[in-house]
């Protein structure tokens, strides 16, 4: 435990509000909130209207650029008023798709997307990347302050990233597959470090101007300050970054997608700065975080000071990736009331189960974590961590805050480790609650420092009921 001394010297900080007891009403019964999440969760509704993009020229050759007849049939759907505009079966090269209101993008069954990969095909856009506002390339398909959309369909969205294309601009990487990266050719890592420190300086979001030449890829599917915005059915391959990351949206689904990608920075979802999301029945197959909820990096977090909350994550499958179910690490808005429930998890590659990322760079408070129903089969490293110490670590004047993360009916079958919980001195992990469990292979011993709070109700660790972690 730490001393009260230490707690209110940390950075100056204001810590000792995020030590006070979670409200009677909410500890009562938090999952009633759930519910009421996934009942508010509607999905848009269109009028009975199609447009088939071969009406409007696109030829599904695999070798037309069909950018312009996609963007004539989404014109036309929305002029009149929505509808859905349909990808029949075929392969469709397209850049850039912009979404537009009250318009559903259908991929029928044997119908790809195929994205070009060159970047001139992927205007420059208002956008975000790691959690920093910026202009910079359109993602893939993307949408900016619309209601009512959609992508839907059992069909694909091929980004083609691949180590000849978009991933060799990640730079280094510690990622086993080739990303086609050599030393001596060009990559992100100057402009990324221009792009943060803009931000440190609240240089405004129309001169942070990247595209050709600074090597920041674009994301694959960007709703961006949207509301009620459906992602169902479709399969996502090839993304050159991140694949879904949903921006300032209101009322979010995903439902059923399958996401695969194994390059570099591939996070499956990345929520960011959502209030009211249902993702669900979904498949994650990633080279990062399966699902990674964010509210901005650093001063750009703090500047729009958005949480990412009321999030519930059902019925889906984490393969691999460095975490299942991750909070952060470009947190600076604060995340709560996230909710996951009868998810599996499963993976020699996948590293963590449930994992808590932030520093004292980033800040932010993050409250109101209640898990339940999931079932591991094996992770890499730990089944829960709580890691305060990511990337600057302790190098920072804000206060990283987590507390009150509730965890029962968690069964794994093989976890290195069951608990790797480390806060900062003066800044400790809070209440964390362990309550039914059951973690089994568990060779390492739990690593827990600067924690508070911790519980164990009716824990069993390789066979034998515990009341401490050791």
């Amino acid at each position: 435990m730490d001393t009260r001394r230490d707690i209110l010297g940390y950075a100056g900080s204001g810590l000792a509000a995020a030590l006070l007891p979670v409200p009677a009403w909410a500890a009562a019964d938090p999952w009633a909130r759930a519910a009421a999440i996934a009942r508010n969760a509607r999905a848009p509704v269109f009028p009975a209207r199609e447009f088939d993009i071969t009406g409007h020229g696109a030829k599904g050759d695999g070798t037309t650029l069909n950018t312009a007849a996609i963007a004539s049939a989404i014109e036309a759907c929305s002029r009149a008023g929505g509808g859905r505009v349909l990808v029949p079966a075929g392969r469709f090269l397209t850049g850039a798709v912009h979404l537009k209101s009250n318009v559903n993008l259908h991929l029928a069954e044997g119908a790809t997307l195929l994205f070009s990969t060159d970047p001139a095909d992927y205007p420059i856009v208002f956008t975000r990347w790691e959690g920093i506002e910026l202009m910079n390339y359109s993602p893939l398909v993307y949408a900016r302050r619309q209601k009512n959309i959609a992508i839907t369909g059992k069909g694909t969205l091929d980004g083609q990233a691949s180590a000849q294309h978009w991933w060799m601009w990640k730079g280094p990487w510690r990622g086993t597959l080739d990303h086609g990266w050599r030393e001596g050719m060009p990559d992100q890592r100057k402009a990324r470090a221009m792009l943060f420190q803009m931000a440190e300086d609240r240089v405004p979001v129309e001169k942070r101007v990247f595209g050709d030449g600074h090597y920041l890829r674009p994301a694959f599917i960007q709703p961006y300050d949207c509301d009620n915005v459906l992602i169902e059915g479709v399969k996502l391959r090839g993304a050159p970054f991140w694949q879904i990351h949903p921006v300032l949206c209101r009322n979010l689904i995903v439902r059923g997608v399958d996401v695969m990608g194994h390059g570099p920075n591939n996070d499956g979802c990345d929520p960011e700065l959502v209030d009211g999301a249902l993702i669900e029945q979904c498949t994650f197959d990633t080279g990062d975080d399966c699902i990674a909820i964010n509210s901005g990096r650093n001063e750009d977090g703090r500047r729009l000071a958005t949480p990412s909350q009321n999030i519930l994550i059902r019925d889906c499958r984490m393969q691999q990736g460095h975490g299942g179910v991750v909070v952060g690490s470009q947190i600076s808005g604060g995340a709560r009331w996230i909710f996951a429930e009868r998810c599996t998890m499963d993976s020699p590659d996948l590293w963590y189960a449930i994992r808590f990322k932030n520093n004292a760079l980033r800040g932010g408070l993050l409250e109101n974590f209640y898990y339940r129903d999931l079932r591991v089969g094996q992770v890499a490293r730990a089944a829960v961590t709580c890691d305060f110490n990511y990337e600057e670590g302790a190098n920072g004047h804000f206060v990283p805050q987590l507390r009150n993360i509730v965890i029962e009916r968690l069964r794994a079958a093989q976890a290195t480790r069951v608990l790797d919980s480390q806060g900062l001195p003066g800044a400790p992990v809070t209440g964390i609650t362990l309550k039914d469990c059951r973690f089994d292979g568990v060779t390492q011993p739990s690593v827990i420092r600067h924690t508070a709070g911790l519980r164990l109700d009716n824990v069993h660790v390789n066979g034998q009921r515990v009341t401490r972690l050791a």
